[in-house]
């Protein structure tokens, strides 16, 4: 066997027991056992449980916080009408190419919403909204108009959190591909039309 097939059998059967026991409850001595290695040869790879679940999660999940700051730096570079006539669109694009990173690494982010208590990405979706809510915000006061009520902050961090929840909730489960384009698409036009409600934009197209 080679070396990246030896690697690979180690990372199939880590994912498997970090999704099974969570990353606190999951033995490094239970996967080299089911792997039927030496100990020793395990630690010719990874020298900790926390070095082996980075490498399974850290590129895919900064390429996927690479995607969505690109996407949200190419709109922040618009001007002030082009935004409010093309948020619909940046919106759009940034969440089909968000999921289908995601959908192409299921695992990494399974591992991630499901099993990364106790490492540093447990609070990586909850750092997603964090940006999402600044960036909603400074929309909003960007367009508000003269005696147009403040957008409460308490319902727009609750309905962003909403939308990253939902939009994950289709990685954690194996949807053919096809259906969880349409449910990203639906999921994008109920979020978005709220929005155009909240903040008092003209158009029903989304």
């Amino acid at each position: 066997m080679t070396e990246s097939q030896t690697l690979q059998r180690i990372h199939e059967q880590a994912v498997e027991e970090f999704l099974e026991k969570g990353f606190r409850g999951a033995s490094l001595r239970e996967i080299v056992k089911k792997l039927g290695v030496t100990t020793g040869a395990f630690y010719g790879y990874y020298k900790s449980k926390e070095s082996l679940f980075d490498a399974l999660v850290e590129p895919h999940a900064r390429k996927l916080a690479e995607i969505y700051a690109t996407k949200l730096n190419e709109f922040n570079a618009l001007p002030q009408e082009q935004q409010i006539a093309m948020m619909s669109a940046f919106s759009k694009a940034g969440i089909l190419d968000m999921y289908a990173y995601a959908k192409d690494h299921r695992d990494a982010f399974r591992l991630i919403l499901l099993a990364s208590e106790g490492t540093r990405w447990e609070n990586y979706i909850h750092d997603l909204v964090k940006k999402e809510f600044e960036s909603t915000h400074q929309f909003y006061e960007m367009i508000q108009q003269e005696g147009q009520r403040a957008l409460n902050p308490t319902l727009s961090h609750i309905l962003v959190s909403g939308m990253f929840s939902s939009f994950f909730e289709l990685i954690i489960h194996e949807i053919p591909e096809e259906e969880g384009l349409r449910c990203v698409e639906e999921l994008y036009a109920f979020y978005m039309a709220g929005w155009r409600r909240l903040f008092h934009l003209p158009g029903d197209q989304v």
